[in-house]
């Protein structure tokens, strides 16, 4: 009997042990399976690094990409290379981390029937870019590197981002062997950082207008130099007497260096991170590049330099378009996002929503600055490259040094109801900002109008 007893007690240990492990499966699959299915190494899932099932949209409804049999990717030329930094490669040469993000939802796969559920072949991705205005981006970049981007700052969609250098994906050059394929690999609109030469008077002028009570009553002699103790600041021209919103629209830098230097480093240092100028920007599992600001224990006239954008000053383009947004949206705007909807069967889906930055403005200064960016376009760019459009910008030219041209920057917002638009593009060795990039933005900005209506 104790024998019998004693082979009992080990069974009930056994069987109990069994349910056990069985429960802790079930646990583990219940909340693991996803990351299970969706491993990086999978064959099933991926191409190299990138996903290798599924349909991509465009906004419009254009097909991007299909890889229900192998990676096809569109049949515009234009449309294949601007989109490369969004879709990545057929190697994983250049990645797709935001499409990669959604890789259980692009797979179909859910707890009662596995993966490719509902077609067999994936799920279908909607971007919230914009074809048209991809193509025109890359299509007014030509053979220019730098970025192109805009989004909607109050729905925080965006329409276009285009890195160049790109490459066709259905022909991939030896991009070691040509310089004209120098840093291909990196996404300049998520991954990379910039001198903003004058586009960062903007990131001044705030400042000022927080930090210092009478700064729109005060005006700034520029008579083509400014000397900080033995140091030559050099303008673009001899503007005479300026106040700040004139000082603005001409891009003194006289007049900013008196402003950057009334502030102090430790303002502008302060202000800098108030508006999260240096942070990254977190959206559909991309963290972008952080910039950098720092003029502490710097000379004076490198504090100047500072507040014109041209002494360590680096800003990443997501970041700044996203302030872009905030001063057009009062203080605050969109969070900006790629990925609109995911969709494979009934239970496995994604649909993206709207959520707010913090509020890094007053918006009475916002309002300030609105009116002074407007104000430059007008009495500076002139309105007429924007037609039927409300456009508030700033336009910049960052010097690079070592005999390179400089890049050309430019930046700002619409203000409409129907086009609520921010914008950024960066031109390197592109020389004058205006010159360069307005010509592109504007018809950029036209093909994101024609594709909202």
């Amino acid at each position: 009997m104790n024998r019998i007893a004693g082979r009992a007690k080990i069974a009930w240990l056994l069987a109990g042990a069994l349910v056990l492990g069985l429960v802790i499966f079930l646990g583990e699959y219940l909340f693991q399976a996803k990351d299970w299915v969706v491993f990086s190494g999978s064959p099933h899932v991926y191409s190299g690094s990138n996903l290798d099932c599924g349909t991509v949209l465009s906004r419009d409804g254009v097909v991007l990409l299909d890889s229900s049999d192998g990676r096809v990717y569109s049949d515009e030329l234009s449309l294949r290379r601007s989109t490369l930094h969004l879709l990545g490669d057929r190697y994983g040469y250049i990645s797709a981390p935001a499409l990669a993000g959604y890789s259980s939802e692009m797979v179909g796969f859910d707890l009662l029937n596995g993966i490719y559920s509902a077609s067999g072949t994936g799920g279908t991705a909607v971007l919230t870019v914009s074809a048209q205005a991809q193509e025109a981006a890359q299509e007014a970049l030509d053979g220019y590197k730098g970025v192109i981007a805009v989004y909607n700052y109050k729905t925080g969609e965006i329409l276009c981002a285009v890195s160049s250098p790109n490459y066709d994906p259905d022909d991939v050059p030896d991009v070691e062997e040509d310089e004209a394929y120098e840093g291909v690999y990196v996404n300049r609109f998520t991954q990379a950082t910039y001198t903003p030469g004058s586009i960062f008077k903007l990131v001044t002028t705030a400042a000022a207008l927080e930090e210092i009570p009478d700064i729109q009553s005060q005006t700034f002699l520029c008579e083509g130099s400014y000397w900080v103790e033995g140091d030559e600041v050099i303008c673009t021209g001899v503007h005479g007497e300026v106040t700040l919103r004139q000082a603005l629209m001409h891009s003194c830098n006289c007049a900013f260096a008196q402003i950057a230097l009334e502030l102090g480093p430790e303002a502008l240092m302060r202000y800098a991170e108030k508006y999260q100028i240096t942070e990254p920007v977190t959206f559909d599992g991309i963290t972008t590049a952080r910039g950098g600001f720092d003029v502490s224990g710097a000379a004076n006239v490198n504090v100047a330099w500072g507040g014109i954008g041209q002494y360590t000053d680096q800003v990443n383009p997501c970041r700044f378009l996203t302030f872009m947004g905030q001063i057009a949206g009062g203080g605050t705007a969109a969070e900006p996002y790629l990925v609109q909807s995911v969709s494979s069967g009934l239970l496995s889906s994604y649909r993206a929503s709207t959520h707010m930055t913090d509020r890094v403005l007053p918006a009475s200064v916002a309002a300030t600055l609105q009116e002074m960016m407007h104000y430059t376009v007008v009495y500076n760019y002139g309105e007429g490259n924007f037609p039927d459009l409300y456009v508030c910008a700033k336009s910049g030219t960052a010097e690079q040094g070592g005999g390179q041209a400089a890049d050309g920057t430019f930046a700002g917002f619409t203000l409409d109801e129907d086009y609520p638009l921010a914008f950024i593009a960066i031109v390197e060795n592109g020389g004058s900002g205006s010159r360069t990039c307005i010509p592109m933005v504007s018809r950029v900005l036209e093909a994101c109008m024609e594709s909202m209506d």
